[in-house]
């Protein structure tokens, strides 16, 4: 079987997922959101649960990118577009998952017309459309024949503070919501960047290994191992917010240990655990090892517990304010007539099927997507004579020699 014969397969799994997922699209703006497993208690689900995880893998993406250019580091500049590419996707797949959870992409439109910009929701669409913007720009500027290196250098200064602003807008979408005691921290921006910053670096170290394993991209060994030190370094800061957040929590033995014992002991207790074991212990145990970061199967096994983690974090941060409703007293919060019992004191979710088809579908789009664009930018654009950077060329020298 040939290379592209085995391409091509992964493509069409892909195309299929991909082309299901938005026919679950479909059924679910006919019928409602009532097709899903989302209710009166649980309002928010899946699909806002990956819209924070996606919405932090883009911004991860991008502050490496522009980091380059601010910071001039050299070796960065090296994959600065293929993290800008990942962090486009991701912020596209995002926007995706926002647009399934209104029920209908039509009441956008309420947005606009009826802006309420005292509301953090507002905050979140300006930024994100705003980091959208110039992520296409910066691609654009990246990808012309002679780029502009002070278009460039303005661009990043503008892109490095809006990847942080759009995740730490993100966060205060819940913690400024008083009345969830599971949201409300002062440091809950922070943990979202924190995150941002280890899964968003994580999943770029994955995509270069495959780029370099298809022989479309090809990075040094060095850079990988380098970057693999700061994955080491953003983790660790990660794992001291998270291990400050738990002590405020737990210390006072006031609301806080209600809160902390769903995590430690309770309902999202596998979640917590799978993050803090896998996410943060065994990434850290690993990857602190210089001669662990020149071996390129543990820096991926690594990130991809990293990116694992973070998915878990996004769970149980989300799931854990659902838990019990906001009410001390009477039966408790309605479910619908449709339900055997109408009245619940307890918040209970699980994923439909529809939910499941139209992730999986958007995620699939998101992964066509990004090979798509690494295929005209990294390849086509690459291989055009006089068309290289310095290390470009290098890179590219290597690709064609095999």
């Amino acid at each position: 079987m040939t290379n592209k014969m085995k391409l091509n397969l992964p493509t069409v799994i892909l195309g299929i997922l991909a082309v299901m997922g938005f026919s679950a699209i479909g059924y679910q703006l006919v019928n409602g959101l009532g097709v899903t497993g989302m209710n009166n208690i649980v309002s928010w689900g899946t699909y806002i649960m990956l819209f924070m995880f996606f919405v932090g893998l883009s911004a991860g993406g991008l502050i490496v990118s522009s980091s380059a250019t601010v910071f001039n580091i050299p070796s960065f500049k090296v994959v600065a577009k293929p993290a800008t590419i990942l962090s486009t996707v991701c912020v596209i797949v995002a926007a995706g998952f926002i647009m399934v959870d209104l029920g209908n992409p039509f009441r956008m439109l309420n947005l606009l017309l009826h802006s309420n910009f005292k509301s953090p929701l507002m905050w979140d669409v300006m930024v994100i459309s705003l980091y959208l913007v110039i992520n296409v720009l910066y691609l654009y500027l990246m990808t012309r024949e002679k780029p502009n290196q002070k278009a460039m250098k303005i661009m990043s200064s503008v892109a490095l503070p809006v990847a942080i602003l759009v995740h730490s807008v993100t966060a205060w979408i819940f913690g400024l919501q008083i009345a969830r005691g599971a949201w409300h921290t002062a440091i809950m921006a922070p943990l979202f960047v924190a995150s941002a910053l280890d899964s968003g670096l994580a999943l770029l170290l994955i995509v270069l290994v495959l780029l370099m394993a298809f022989k479309v991209f090809v990075v040094e060994k060095k850079l990988i191992t380098t970057l693999a030190g700061l994955l080491v370094t953003f983790v660790a800061v990660d794992a001291y917010l998270l291990l400050s957040e738990m002590i405020t929590m737990i210390y006072p033995q006031g609301e806080g240990m209600h809160h902390a014992e769903v995590l430690l002991s309770g309902e999202l207790a596998p979640y917590f655990w799978m993050q803090v074991i896998l996410g943060l212990v065994v990434p850290l145990a690993i990857l602190l090892f210089k001669k662990n970061r020149e071996k390129m199967g543990l820096v991926v096994f690594s990130s991809a517990l990293i990116v694992f983690g973070v998915l878990c974090k996004r769970i149980w941060l989300l799931f854990s304010a659902f838990v019990h409703p906001n009410i001390a007293e009477g039966q408790g919060v309605t479910l619908g007539y449709n339900q055997p019992n109408i009245w619940s004191t307890v918040g209970t979710y699980s994923p439909s099927v529809v939910e499941l088809m139209i992730s999986v579908g958007l995620i699939s789009f998101g992964i066509l997507l990004f090979i798509f664009l690494a295929k005209k930018i990294l390849v086509q654009k690459s291989s055009q004579k006089g068309q290289f950077s310095k290390e470009e060329g290098k890179i590219y020298s290597i690709v064609k020699n095999g």
